[in-house]
């Protein structure tokens, strides 16, 4: 071994001579050498051709803490280690590589696993080829160096340029890389890859009243939270102030992502612990699947985007599915926006009122004032459609003020003591002028403050609660009445309901539907509401009420008073104000029996394939069960069948009813909610299928999906005249 090491200080490749000055430059050189090899700058190895280890510093042993006889004759790649990650790194060759390719080993980053209690150090090796006499390879010489400190500073820089420095998540940078990386990867193997976008709701209210230490705090409980609730396998990251996003490999089954969505959704909306203060939040969640929705990564983000903007303006703490129509409710809602601002200049806006009965005598005792736009060239727009937006531009607190007044001045004028309800917006409420936009109305109407209620969701306690009481008392002090709006489905706590000031307590109608079916536990639920209610000496409203089914039993649960369709729908004032002239105050039920699960009122055209046939039929109804179908005669019951839904959205069924041009089908797989209220299947027609039968790769169309299924037939042709051939699926 000495002499090997002599070789390698004194250059093996160069001849010996007895010349003074070449004997003075040998031993100048081999000093210089041993130097080195004592000091901390780099050690020598040599290795022979199979790859062991035949020779390392003296110094070098000691650094790595295990005898010599541990090291010398094992192979390096089993005492240098490659660096976790640098296979996939894209930069420096692994040392196996490189040692099996026999050239100049480049400066190459390993690690050392130093034994247990040692920990780990990271070496930087480099090397060159040796041959024997004969010119056969017979291994490497090369030095070694520490670069531990450098490499843990480079290790950390990078991982400040990939990770969020507060969370510890993945950051924008990297979650762009690791999307882009797996759709690419995912292209090759016919794979699915969806993603989810979460923007937290009210982060801003935390953040402005209790400060950005606890703001920083409440985004690294949430960190922890999504981390709990999604598992392994999901690459979490922070992507904005209070937006996060999940990349989720080979999940398409937008069943398992709704109820994703929604764990999610729950678990944020849990209250926080903060500095010793309660803290509470929500969030929205928009999903997007590839290659369904989109096959690049920013076409991918931008339709999780537009998903999680509907989601915010479906009334935040929700969640939707991208769909091709969420890119024509952008161009309209840009639309809404701009006609918004003028609607009250022009005129166009109405007070509309959903009588609130007495249970028991089914009188009117109070209406819901509830806002109509009735746009001078597209109709009636909902308010689905234009309060969201209201809110989300600040144009709400106008609307507001304008609906106030107006519902004020209308039942001054009212006979009896009929009081009017009026929705107020969270934003509306946070409004440091609302106490006096409030007294402005009644003193400008000149109504009894006593006939006018102030609806007012749990949103409004997210934040600052001390400010919230505070308006609560002045209101009361102004004498209107305070009613809880959609109880039960935001930020519930017994702690608020017994200090804030109360008149009312509205059940929201999720808890109304189906509480008469035996296997439903709303009923428990509103039992208790109204008994909590009573002991604090407040009203209860049944809202949503439907069905005979559902009077009846929120009746014996002992609610006050009910609101619904099964009396009637919000009626124009004109309407309302004719029955209160007459005195027909007593609204007769009229509507089904018992609750069955959601039936959407459908009038489109969709496609029905049989066999190698495709017809164009009409949707009349859907539920997640069945549909009604019309456009295809006297097609025989039992016949299995292929509807097209649109989007990619084939749902196999079974006609069970059939009478002349009308068929009731059932479902072979239930559908499921949309995270609207719509109704979705779980699968789609994969991208891949289409780019099989022969054209590009594309998220989906309805173009190509017909195209896969068959080309389009006229629906002249009776149903019956074609073969009866089962297109159930295994």
């Amino acid at each position: 071994m000495a002499g090997l090491l002599s070789r390698f200080k004194n250059g093996s490749t160069e001849p010996e001579s007895d010349s003074p000055v070449l004997s003075e430059q040998k031993f100048g050189r081999a000093h210089l050498l041993q130097s080195l090899e004592n000091s901390d700058l780099g050690w020598f190895w040599a290795s022979d051709a199979e790859g062991r280890i035949q020779y390392i510093s003296e110094p070098a042993v000691r650094r790595i803490g295990r005898p010599a006889s541990d090291i010398v004759g094992k192979p390096m790649t089993e005492v240098f280690l490659p660096v976790e990650g640098s296979e996939d790194s894209g930069g420096e060759r692994p040392l196996k590589f490189q040692l099996a390719k026999r050239n100049s080993i480049k400066p190459t980053t390993v690690r050392l696993d130093r034994g247990e209690g040692a920990g780990e150090s990271w070496w930087e090796i480099a090397g060159v080829p040796q041959t024997d006499a004969g010119g056969k390879f017979s291994g490497y010489h090369g030095i070694v160096r520490d670069v531990s400190e450098s490499f843990k500073h480079q290790r950390d820089a990078e991982k400040m340029s990939r990770y969020d420095s507060l969370t510890g998540l993945s950051n924008r940078h990297r979650m762009s890389s690791q999307l882009e990386a797996t759709l690419t990867a995912f292209k090759v193997s016919k794979r699915s890859c969806a993603i989810m976008l979460i923007d937290l709701d009210r982060f801003k209210q935390v953040n402005d009243t209790m400060g950005h230490p606890a703001g920083d705090e409440l985004l690294k409980q949430v960190a922890g939270r999504l981390a709990r609730v999604l598992g392994e396998g999901f690459e979490i990251g922070r992507i904005g102030g209070d937006e996060f996003e999940v990349i989720m490999p080979d999940v398409d089954d937008r069943g398992t992502l709704g109820d994703l969505a929604m764990r999610v959704i729950q678990m944020v909306s849990q209250p926080y612990s903060i500095n010793g203060m309660r803290a509470v939040i929500g969030c929205s969640v928009g999903v997007a699947v590839a290659p369904f929705d989109g096959i690049e990564s920013d076409e991918l983000v931008k339709a999780a985007d537009l998903a999680l903007y509907s989601a915010k303006g479906g009334g935040r703490g929700q969640f939707r599915f991208y769909s091709n129509e969420l890119r024509d409710k952008a161009s309209y809602r840009h639309q809404i926006e701009a006609d918004l601002r003028d609607a009250i200049s022009r005129d166009e806006l109405e007070m509309h009122y959903q009588p609130i009965l007495d249970v028991n005598r089914h009188e009117v005792v109070c209406v819901e004032a509830l806002m109509r736009w009735n746009h001078s060239e597209r109709g009636m727009i909902s308010p689905a459609d234009f309060i969201p937006v209201a809110e989300e531009v600040g144009i709400i607190r106008e609307l507001g003020a304008w609906a106030l007044l107006r519902v004020c001045e209308t039942i001054r004028e009212w006979p009896g003591d009929i009081r009017a309800a009026v929705n107020v917006s969270a934003v509306q409420f946070s409004s440091e002028d609302f106490v006096d936009v409030v007294r402005r109305a009644l003193k400008t109407s000149g109504v009894n403050p006593a006939r006018v209620e102030l609806e007012i969701t749990e949103s409004v306690f997210v934040g600052d609660m001390e400010r919230a009481f505070r308006v609560f008392n002045e209101l009361k002090e102004l004498g209107v009445k305070l009613a809880l709006d959609d109880f039960g489905t935001g930020y519930s706590s017994l702690g608020y309901l017994r200090d804030a000031p109360f008149d009312k307590i509205k059940i929201d109608q999720s808890f109304v539907r189906g509480c008469a079916s035996p296997d439903n536990r709303n009923d428990a639920i509103i039992s208790a509401v109204v008994s909590l209610a009573s002991a604090l000496g407040m009203e209860t409203v049944a809202e949503g009420v439907e069905t005979k089914d559902e009077l009846r039993a929120v009746t014996d649960r002992g609610v006050s008073h009910v609101q619904g369709m099964l009396f009637a729908r919000a009626l124009p004032q004109l309407e309302i104000e004719e029955r209160l002239a007459t005195g027909e105050l007593k609204f007769v039920p009229k509507g089904p029996e018992k609750y069955r699960s959601d039936r959407r009122t459908e009038f489109r055209k969709i496609g029905l394939i049989h066999g190698d046939d495709r017809y164009n039929v009409f949707l009349r109804n859907l539920s997640k069960t069945g549909a009604k179908i019309e456009g295809l005669l006297d097609v025989p019951v039992g016949t299995d069948i292929v509807l097209d839904l649109g989007g990619g959205q084939l749902a196999v069924a079974t006609v069970r009813r059939s009478e002349g041009f009308s068929q009731g089908v059932e479902f072979e797989t239930p559908l499921i909610s949309d995270g609207a209220d719509g109704l979705c299947t779980r699968h789609r027609v994969s991208p891949y299928q289409i780019e099989a039968a022969g054209r590009p790769l594309r998220s989906l169309n309805d173009e190509a999906v017909a195209a896969l299924t068959g080309a389009m037939r006229s629906s002249t042709k009776y149903f019956v005249e074609v073969d009866i051939t089962s297109t159930r699926r295994d």
